[in-house]
């Protein structure tokens, strides 16, 4: 029988995923905004890259630093401390005269919102059972899709009226107003802090590094990121030069691309609780690397083609992610709980960067615009895909004997 949310479940569930929203639409409005900054501060666009890429670094490093501290404090705070933090960062980039003005924003900004998605999922680990945590995701990670649907074209209209600075501005004031709701409503979240759990920072990074258990989680976390940093770099370029959609019409794909996602998370999310999160990872693995290899060889094709094999796309992917996210979330013990979280976070962003480079070596762009060796990423990445399918399952069934031992110990401490 499906347990139904509790009001204050579904608040903290809005709360999260409004937060993960704001991260999200931060990390993703810069790109779209290159061309204004690429003219108005008079910077190369290796210079631009290096401003992307600081952030994802900086929240990379941020991750493990952090990790040693995040079982040790009310993560109600810990969520405050570092969203308040992200929240001046992008007012930093809001106000930035300069390049390297800019760049340091970046890097403060990375270094706070980088921890903000491990933080959220260690609460949800912490309120709801892994029996919930499908369509908890689900309905979560629509922020990543909301924010392009919503968050990139109002940010961009923004920018063409008051400048590049403006939505930084406006996000900054959007995620501070949430910062207030979270302080007033959040409840304290301190489960994790009873019982003997180790209280020297680096101990505890150490020990949750080391613990064998949880090694095949953090693997299958590295990989999970591969496919979409390495296609999403190129993945305009591709469809403008490969396929021949025009790049006035690129907005209309990423819209129905995104609305499309919206509507398939929460679903998805309740399919992995009902028949398990392992079965719906595989099947989003399998329907990705086949979408993924014949995509990568696309030519000329028609723009409802292209908007059909975008969304199959997305949703397999929005799969893999939900579930996958879903099931190492039941990894760690609670005393562990931030310490994994953070450290997944991390290698996420350190592997996504690493990803987003190598595409780079692996795509070659002809003098037309037309991309060369972008067959050879789609098979590089289904590789990977079918790599982290193996890995989960160690995964599943670490999860699977957790949940059988844990009643035996309780019969034993009646």
């Amino acid at each position: 029988m499906k347990t139904k949310f509790t009001k204050y479940q579904v608040f903290v569930i809005s709360l999260l995923a409004f937060i993960q929203f704001t991260v999200v639409l931060d990390f993703m409005i810069l790109s779209p905004l290159g061309v204004q900054v690429l003219e108005q501060l008079n910077i190369s666009t290796t210079q631009f890259g290096l401003v992307v890429s600081a952030y994802a670094f900086s929240a990379g490093a941020s991750g493990i630093l952090a990790a040693g501290f995040a079982d040790r404090f009310d993560r109600k705070k810990l969520l405050l401390f570092f969203y308040s933090g992200f929240v001046l960062g992008t007012v930093f980039c809001g106000i930035a005269p300069t390049y390297v003005s800019l760049l340091v924003a970046r890097i403060i900004t990375g270094i706070f919102g980088g921890v903000i998605a491990s933080i959220s999922f260690a609460i949800i680990a912490d309120l709801f059972p892994l029996e919930m945590r499908g369509r908890v995701m689900g309905f979560v990670m629509t922020a990543f899709a909301a924010s392009q649907v919503f968050g990139l074209p109002l940010g961009i209209y923004i920018s063409n009226l008051w400048g590049w600075q403006a939505p930084f501005i406006m996000i900054a004031g959007v995620s501070a107003s949430v910062g207030l709701v979270a302080l007033s409503y959040l409840k304290p979240l301190t489960s994790h802090l009873e019982g003997e759990g180790e209280k020297r920072a680096l101990k505890h990074l150490l020990n949750t590094v080391r613990n064998p258990s949880y090694l095949p989680g953090f693997l299958a976390t590295t990989l999970l990121a591969t496919g979409g940093f390495m296609l999403m770099p190129f993945g305009s370029a591709f469809t403008v030069h490969n396929m021949g959609i025009s790049l006035e019409k690129l907005p209309l794909i990423y819209m129905i691309t995104g609305i499309v996602s919206i509507f398939a998370g929460p679903l998805i999310g309740k399919l992995s609780d009902s028949i398990g999160k392992y079965p719906v990872f595989v099947i989003a693995s399998l329907a990705a690397t086949c979408i993924i290899i014949y995509y990568t060889r696309m030519g000329i094709s028609p723009i409802w083609f292209v908007i059909t094999i975008n969304c199959l796309l997305f949703v397999s992917i929005t799969g893999r992610m939900i579930s996958a996210n879903a099931l190492t979330s039941a990894v760690p013990e609670i005393k562990d709980r931030g310490a994994y979280m953070a450290i997944s976070s991390s290698l996420q962003q350190l592997s996504g960067g690493i990803a987003a480079a190598s595409a780079g070596l692996i795509v070659v762009q002809t003098p037309s615009g037309y991309l060369e060796g972008y067959a050879n990423l789609g098979y590089v990445v289904a590789f990977a895909i079918m790599i982290t399918v193996i890995i989960m399952s160690r995964v599943n069934l670490l999860v699977n004997q957790k949940k059988v031992v844990k009643p035996v110990e309780v019969q034993l401490e009646i």
